[in-house]
């Protein structure tokens, strides 16, 4: 045992000398992408983080709030005013949007990306075009309505590497944008570039880089929804000991390319749905296979998680046909709707409204528990 034990502390090192500060973390968010029968397009995703509460927001963006990008020295990057109104959900308590869609239904869901989001330096000669990657969101969604516009908008700007004091560096971001079409692209800054990739999967996780994530997916091409069948050798007969046996070799744990792995095994084998408020039902079963315990997903800095309940802070589906996004969170798992197509968007006079995730941070629990009626006198 303890030879086990001295192996196992120097994998550990050779671990942390591989991966510097701020990169040695775990992280645990999963999305995923369903389609119904009818077309109506779902994109839905888990929102992990163990070290401390995001204290995530409901927040309505009205049309012509103004922004002001960040940059690492202060300057005042690129402003912008919102063309469209938006609905998502934010984080620490400010207008970092991590999920949205705006009131044309372009959606968007960002990721941790740690050890492989890096930036383009910043260059104060342009801080008028510049901004900090907990920008790029909320740029993306008030301003664009499809991928091409999105491509055309980040054309325009220069993501530098501002600092976010809640995580000590600056937040390494990669994001999942899907349009009302149903095309779905995957954002990632590398080496100080922005690339583009195509994802035909609506599968989404953390690092490495996408197009890592799309070729090991060829080691498990043999993954199948269907049992395998018996097998006679020499004069034995032998059967599978239950059902689920084609998924024999799906890997199991926590990181980031074997959920990738999971996700799209059980998107490619979620059972037919005919709308929207169907494949509801199949988005949340599926990603409750991707909840995460406290401990086993953590953010970056010292642990303060007294009070959560789980390291699944938040689950989110958007129903992009309908404009409508659901979610339920770690306090209470009862499911809770904004209807984005009802939203005035120009009666927001007040400018940016945010809402608490949880009223209260409990679960309502219905009681259906038989009672004898009182006796007569």
């Amino acid at each position: 045992m303890k030879k086990y034990r001295t192996i196992f502390v120097k994998l550990l090192v050779a671990a942390i000398l591989l991966f510097p500060a701020g990169q040695f973390q775990l992280t645990a968010c999963t999305g995923i992408t369903l389609r119904a029968e009818n077309g109506s397009l779902l994109f839905g995703r888990t929102l992990e983080w163990g070290t401390f509460d995001l204290n995530g927001r409901v927040i309505i963006i009205p049309r012509g709030h103004e922004f002001i990008g960040l940059t690492p020295n202060g300057d005042r990057g690129l402003t912008w005013k919102a063309k469209y109104g938006v609905v998502g959900i934010d984080v620490l308590g400010k207008a970092y949007l991590t999920d949205g869609m705006n009131e044309k239904g372009l959606t968007l869901g960002l990721f941790y990306h740690p050890g492989f989001a890096e930036y383009e330096k910043y260059n104060s000669n342009i801080a008028s075009k510049s901004m900090g990657p907990l920008d790029v969101a909320q740029y993306l969604l008030t301003t664009c309505t499809s991928i091409a516009e999105v491509r055309d908008a980040l054309a325009e700007v220069h993501v530098v590497p501002v600092v976010e004091p809640a995580i000590g560096l600056p937040a390494p971001i990669h994001l999942m944008i899907t349009e009302p079409t149903g095309k779905q692209v995957v954002i990632e800054f590398i080496k100080g570039k922005i690339k583009f990739y195509d994802a035909p999967l609506g599968v989404i996780t953390n690092s490495p880089t996408y197009d890592w994530h799309m070729i090991n997916l060829r080691n498990y091409l043999n993954l199948s929804p269907v049992a395998l069948p018996a097998k006679k050798i020499e004069e034995l007969d032998f059967k599978p000991l239950g059902g689920g046996s084609g998924m024999i070799g799906l890997p199991g744990d926590f990181t980031p390319p074997s959920r990738f792995v999971r996700a799209v095994a059980f998107t490619q084998a979620a059972r037919p749905v005919k709308n929207g408020s169907e494949t509801l039902y199949e988005m949340f079963r599926i990603l409750d296979n991707f909840n995460v315990p406290l401990g086993a997903s953590e953010g970056s800095g010292a642990h303060k998680n007294e009070g959560m309940r789980s390291s699944t802070i938040w689950t989110v589906a958007t129903d992009i046909s309908n404009k409508v996004i659901y979610y339920h969170t770690q306090h209470n798992r009862r499911i809770r709707k904004i209807d984005v197509a009802s939203i005035d968007f120009d009666s927001l006079s007040t400018g940016i409204k945010t809402i608490p995730l949880d009223r209260k941070k409990t679960q309502d629990i219905e009681d259906i528990t038989p009672r004898q009626p009182p006796l007569s006198k």
